[in-house]
């Protein structure tokens, strides 16, 4: 009987101790499962963007990795704090040498985008966070299929470059929102400082600014564009009689407006299919040397940084402030463009740019 109630005792003691430590196990698998609920919960938490096609597209709370497909829209990320955070981008280091040399960490991230393809296989691989792309894009249908959150964008005056500048911020998070309200309100206030003169000149002392964009084929920008709105903001008037961005134009419309400056972009006579490489063979062309403006000796190359001044990115803030002093110099004689570019990207990109490389940068050349 003893020996009986021992064993018995024994087989209670260990089903007690079984049924303990199964508690215990479980317990502890449910604190486990609880706490990795608790970080994938994390790891998920989204925002939601509202991009300037008015789609609303959920972003990851904390952003890491951004791919960029709009070469305009990448030097306005980098502003924002997201330079390092680049992992794909379009243009390489012979497209925008300023860019690499502003934000030397842009020199890690991949070249997987042109205006026509994207290697989709990279892309997948990199797996951003969020990818940034003007609207209209060819690419999106090549992206879509990847579940990439994709922001798209564009602007074709001030007051949408300042919406663009705040949904990327919104996008990024962190201190973008503040960087962003800083850009915007200089951009404003420089704005209304240039126009409160150049609303004063009389039309008679407004030259006719022609901006072309391409000789081959020959694409001009018109009314409607940021282009037009800082050819006005600075005291000229828009010679193109034509509505819209990189419009095809013939010769014989170019002479008929017949200009009195023409501004090219440093890219327009870098590309490799433009007939005209430099001034000198446009001053020599016969035809081009019945306008006006070639014919008076006043074609300029406009000014390229980080980003081209007169394209669609964050330093058109400098555009209309330089070509206002370059027209109008007795009006602006204490606006220093060396110092106001060296402010510019100190304040906003952080770089400590010499005057040698301000001199450089206003006059369209490489570093």
């Amino acid at each position: 009987m003893r020996i009986k109630n021992f064993v018995s005792r024994v087989l209670i003691f260990g089903l007690c101790s079984l049924l303990l430590l199964a508690g215990c196990s479980s317990s502890s698998t449910g604190s486990g499962s609880g706490s990795s609920s608790s970080s994938a919960s994390q790891a998920k938490k989204v925002k939601i963007i509202t991009d300037s096609t008015g789609t609303k597209v959920k972003v990851p709370e904390k952003v890491n990795t951004i791919a960029d497909a709009w070469p305009a829209h990448v030097e306005i990320a980098a502003m924002l704090g997201g330079a390092n955070k680049i992992v794909a981008s379009i243009d390489g280091k012979n497209a925008y040498p300023w860019l690499y040399k502003v934000f030397p960490e842009m020199r890690h991230s991949k070249t997987i985008f042109t205006n026509t393809t994207v290697n989709t296989e990279t892309l997948a691989e990199l797996n951003p966070d969020v990818l940034f792309m003007p609207t209209q894009s060819k690419l999106v249908a090549k992206t879509q299929e990847l579940g990439i959150p994709t922001v798209q964008l564009i602007f074709q005056n001030y007051a949408d470059l300042k919406k663009v500048v705040d949904t990327t911020a919104q996008t990024l998070g962190g201190s973008a929102p503040a960087k962003a309200a800083q850009f915007n309100t200089y951009l404003d206030n420089r704005l209304k400082a240039v126009t409160a003169v150049t609303s004063k000149i009389p039309d008679n002392q407004k030259p006719s600014i022609l901006h072309i964009e391409s000789f081959n084929p020959l694409t001009i920008d018109g009314k409607g564009t940021i282009v037009d709105e800082w050819i006005k903001a600075s005291g000229a008037k828009d010679a193109a009689q034509i509505t819209g961005n990189k419009r095809p134009v013939s010769l014989e419309q170019v002479l008929k407006w017949n200009p009195d400056i023409i501004l090219v972009g440093q890219s327009t006579l870098t590309d490799k299919n433009s007939p005209i490489k430099t001034l000198d063979q446009l001053y020599s062309n016969k035809q081009w040397s019945q306008v006006n403006a070639v014919k008076n000796k006043k074609v300029y190359i406009n000014p390229a940084g980080v980003f081209l001044w007169d394209r669609y990115g964050m330093e058109a803030a400098l555009q209309f402030q330089w070509l206002a002093q370059f027209l109008h110099p007795a009006q602006f004689q204490n606006l220093n463009m060396i110092k106001e570019t060296q402010k510019f990207y100190k304040e906003f990109l952080n770089y400590d740019l010499s005057s040698t490389d301000a001199k450089k940068i206003l006059n369209g050349q490489n570093p």
